[in-house]
């Protein structure tokens, strides 16, 4: 099963390892991966030209932000109502059940994320979560609600907001579409393995963490956009954003009239042995 909405990888500087389109490849998901111009010939020799779509700049030396904003208006010249945003550096996708995070072959869990986003009339953005916030041995709801949602995003087109800023788009996101009263999901029982941030070279890696202050106009550069729900701290020797989500409980689901059949939906995934390639 594949996923009902397009699904867009931003990469830059990772023609040969660009892990998320990679991964893609190998689970019969579609895709179209979005890069500069000038990269072309390097990205061509790894991916054939009808997964490739060219931006209409390049080194603008903004991030991934322009290109963010470009996908998203594509999308909608597309007529599609929602468009999946990932980061390319996405080794494996995993459903977490019963205390077991099991690698997928396919892009079921890509559906069954967005047929639960697609019950509600106010999510503006909805992804999975990343597989090391999801130990295997604990207990986890299926889902968080009203929280940030990085790298891998179901984005409702409609939606008042694009992307802005150098840093933490990410949750500067999020946070203005809670402050405007839309929810958000996070999926606990679907997750994405993502490469730590700053291990690879490529993406933002290389023009916009590289200030050499420990991060610190990072977290500070979410603090001035959000004030009221951010502070800065230090921890394991460099410097966060703590956000605090607790403000935004009230923001309640809206529900479709839609019926929802009896019983436990399992979307044909099936626990099986794979021996290794």
């Amino acid at each position: 099963m594949i996923p009902r909405y397009s699904v867009y990888i931003i990469s830059k500087g990772r023609a040969d390892i660009c892990l998320t389109a990679h991964r893609l490849d190998a689970m019969g998901v579609p895709y179209k991966i979005v890069i500069e111009p000038c990269e072309l010939k390097e990205y061509s020799k790894y991916f054939d030209t009808e997964k490739i779509l060219l931006l209409p700049f390049e080194n603008l030396g903004q991030g991934s932000i322009p290109a963010r904003n470009w996908v998203w208006e594509y999308s909608i010249s597309q007529g599609e109502e929602k468009h999946w945003i990932l980061d390319d550096n996405i080794i494996y996708f995993y459903r977490l059940n019963r205390n077991l995070r099991i690698k997928v072959e396919t892009g079921t869990i890509f559906r069954c994320a967005e047929d639960f986003t697609d019950r509600y009339t106010n999510i503006a953005l909805s992804g999975l979560n990343y597989k090391f916030f999801c130990i295997a041995s604990d207990k986890y709801p299926a889902y968080y609600q009203n929280t940030r949602i990085y790298s891998c995003i179901l984005i409702d087109n409609k939606i008042p907001f694009r992307w802005r800023g150098r840093y933490n788009e990410d949750t500067d996101l999020s946070l203005r579409v809670l402050k405007a009263g839309y929810c958000t999901i996070l999926f606990n029982a679907f997750l994405a393995d993502k490469a730590a941030t700053m291990t690879m070279r490529g993406g933002n890696t290389d023009n916009v963490y590289i200030d050499g202050d420990k991060r610190l106009k990072f977290a500070q550069s979410l603090q001035e956009q959000h004030p009221d729900v951010v502070k800065v701290v230090e921890r394991y020797g460099r410097y966060h954003h703590d956000v605090d989500y607790r403000k935004f409980r009230r923001n309640r689901l809206m529900k479709k009239d839609t019926i929802i059949k009896e019983g436990i939906n399992e979307y044909g995934m099936k626990l099986i042995d794979i021996l290794d390639k």
